[in-house]
């Protein structure tokens, strides 16, 4: 069965890309590195068939911003050798994603569309769960619906089952694609 992930982005860079006109605009690529900046999804354990939430903190709440299949987890040295020129130019088409010591590269089918406008609600943050080797977590420093920090949601984590279906859910009724 799949697992769900969601991986936190910068401030910064959900502004360069909603200046830069990347707002509904479907996820195709996705970079990955070997420090806290641009965490490693190797080494998160994401594997084919996996989605990708990439998810924002931003005043005090948590934005979903979209969803993305994971095709095929490549090495950025020899990524350029591994695909098609139709992938490749996605690859440089979301370069703005590349900030960092990049190590890897995510490629996927076209994802949901990219939108900065998606918050989740204070329930679903509230019992928004992760799951590792270690056993299941809650997001920490939620208090009355909001997120007081983003420690807890600060990298790459995979969501527990219930809660992979639910953050689904609500990019779908979002008006996104069908990518669970």
């Amino acid at each position: 069965m799949p697992n769900s992930y969601t991986a936190l982005w910068t401030n910064d860079l959900c502004k360069a890309l909603s200046r830069e006109g990347y707002a509904g605009e479907r996820l195709t690529v996705l970079f990955g590195g070997p420090h806290q900046s641009l965490p490693s999804f190797i080494r998160a354990g994401v594997r084919p068939g996996d989605v990708i939430h990439p998810v924002r903190v931003f005043r005090k709440r948590l934005w979903v911003l979209g969803a993305m299949e994971v095709g095929r987890v490549l090495d950025y040295d020899t990524v350029g050798e591994e695909l098609a020129m139709e992938d490749y130019l996605r690859l440089i088409h979301w370069k703005p994603l590349k900030s960092g010591c990049v190590s890897e590269v995510v490629v996927g089918p076209p994802g949901t569309p990219l939108t900065f406008d998606r918050p989740v609600p204070p329930g679903l943050l509230a019992r928004l769960t992760y799951r590792s080797r270690r056993g299941e977590r809650q997001i920490k420093h939620v208090v009355d619906g909001e997120l007081r920090s983003a420690v807890s949601v600060h990298g790459i984590y995979r969501l527990a089952p219930e809660s992979a279906r639910e953050l689904g859910e609500l990019v779908r009724e979002s008006g996104a694609s069908a990518v669970a």
